[in-house]
């Protein structure tokens, strides 16, 4: 993380991911220079954050369109005007929250997301905080010995558990659908490998997560969840993380190759509205050491 911008300034949120951006008023129009500085800075940090946008959702769109063509989700609920935006909301008398559990989004999807852009609408008075976690922190962590097996291996993920009929007989998600849906469309699976080489960085990032991630291949689900249990202990550890506290008008944008993230419930009894504009990613190839 050591680049010199010319264009914008970034000052980190952890020694392992996450800086805040400013030099950036995204209304106003970026230049090219900038906006190749901003990826960057995606590149070096995993996550980036700008403060105090005001974009209307034309703008947000637009903007995220610089990033890459757009994943419409297919189980949020989108905002009524405009179906590319997905409402991540709580509302004051509902228990639970979108997102609480760490992982990272689409890993089902054959040609993962690339990441999100997500912007802060309304946000409680305090709590609400995410936060992020470095996969490439999290392999460098592991021991030579688990390197070298991982490395060989794949892991199956799947939307099936999570967003099917099936999630919906939990009853932590009884008040969730009014903003989840479509269960009919839970069909993805997808094989990844479990160390990938990420596609813009070429670093090696540990590629599970405990939201999507269903075994590894070969493996029966006995088998694979003790390990998947330590991998996912493993890659949230403190050291490896940033917190970033919500305010009105804060956007984040999130590498989902390289990151996991973790949206805290700690607001009961006020409303929080974000809206999440998905971006499509590409193949992802095992890594392999030089």
């Amino acid at each position: 993380m050591t680049t010199n911008y010319k264009t914008i300034q970034a000052r980190p949120l952890s020694p392992a991911v996450g800086a805040e951006i400013s030099g950036i008023d995204i209304a106003a129009g970026i230049s090219d220079e900038q906006f190749s500085e901003l990826r960057q800075a995606f590149v070096d940090y995993g996550v980036i954050f700008l403060r105090d946008q005001e974009l209307t959702p034309q703008q947000h769109i637009a903007f995220a369109e610089r990033w890459g063509n757009i994943n419409v989700n297919r189980f949020f609920k989108a905002t009524d005007d405009y179906p590319v935006i997905a409402e991540v909301r709580k509302e004051a008398d509902q228990k639970g929250n979108i997102g609480s559990a760490w992982h990272t989004d689409h890993s089902y999807d054959q040609r993962p997301a690339m990441g999100s852009v997500l912007y802060a609408r309304e946000v409680p008075s305090v709590g609400g905080d995410t936060l992020f976690a470095s996969m490439y922190a999290a392999y460098d962590a592991l021991s030579d010995g688990l390197k070298k097996m991982l490395l060989t291996m794949r892991a199956e993920h799947s939307s099936r558990h999570a967003f099917g009929d099936a999630a919906y007989f939990n009853a932590d998600l009884d008040d969730l659908g009014d903003r989840l849906g479509n269960t009919a469309a839970a069909t993805q699976d997808a094989l990844h490998p479990v160390i990938i080489r990420h596609p813009l960085s070429g670093r090696p990032a540990l590629y599970l997560n405990g939201d999507f991630t269903v075994r590894f291949e070969g493996w029966t689900k006995e088998e694979s969840q003790p390990l998947l249990d330590y991998l996912y202990n493993h890659a949230r550890q403190n050291e490896f993380t940033c917190r970033f506290n919500w305010r009105q008008g804060s956007i984040a944008i999130w590498d989902n190759r390289a990151t996991h993230h973790c949206a805290l419930n700690d607001y009961h009894g006020e409303r929080r509205l974000m809206h999440r504009i998905t971006i499509e990613g590409d193949d992802l190839g095992a890594y392999s050491p030089s």
